[in-house]
């Protein structure tokens, strides 16, 4: 239990660390940030308070339909937001200089966001607000989940480009290359996420405190 917390805490400290990189690669946010970045602008909210609060109501949404929340739900829902604050406070990431600088630092972004998405999952301890949105989605309108996603995306893309949100050819990037950075790292750790059974919130705490 205590190894694959760590391994949830590690997962998500890197997803966190991804992110920034790609917010400070300044080519254009993924699609997810560029919804919090614009929303953050819009109510003077932190990026990481915005992300909570969006991850609060997805968690919401999804658990009304029937979705059940493992610890890890919850932990990124918290966790991911306050680990970005911190990390955009401390400063320990440059923004990118030009062009070439910016592409670098999203790539490299994309595959620690991989790579911190394998540690999360490989804890077991239930998928992040989002990806249960995208199930919850799937499931009540038959439409295969990667069609849910990418409307998804456009969808929140699009507000957060309105609430001024910056998107450019790193959303573009971002839009292809994540699921390509997943999968190469999924196989160099010869990662089945299929064969995952994650836990629910009850059965967690159950083990924790068991004798």
């Amino acid at each position: 239990m205590i190894v694959r917390l760590l391994n949830m805490l590690l997962g998500l400290v890197l997803y966190a660390i991804g992110i920034v990189l790609t917010i400070k690669a300044g080519i254009g946010y993924a699609p997810w940030e560029v919804f919090h970045v614009g929303l953050s602008g819009v109510t003077g909210l932190s990026i990481g308070v915005v992300s909570i609060i969006a991850g609060v109501l997805i968690v919401i949404i999804v658990t009304a339909f029937g979705e059940k929340l493992g610890l890890g739900t919850v932990a990124s829902m918290v966790l991911t937001g306050v680990f970005i604050d911190i990390i955009i406070a401390i400063n320990i990431i440059p923004a990118a200089g030009n062009l070439a600088a910016g592409i670098i630092m999203l790539i490299l972004g994309m595959f620690i966001i991989a790579l911190g998405s394998y540690f999360y999952m490989k804890a077991a301890f239930g998928a992040g607000p989002r990806d249960n949105l995208m199930v919850v989605l799937t499931r009540k309108t038959k439409i295969p989940v990667g069609v849910c996603r990418l409307l998804v995306e456009l969808l929140v893309t699009l507000i957060g480009w309105i609430m001024g949100g910056m998107a450019g050819i790193g959303t573009v990037i971002s839009f292809i290359g994540i699921g390509v950075c997943v999968q190469i790292v999924f196989s160099v750790f010869r990662f089945d996420v299929t064969a995952v059974k994650h836990e629910t919130l009850r059965d967690s705490f159950l083990k924790m405190f068991q004798r």
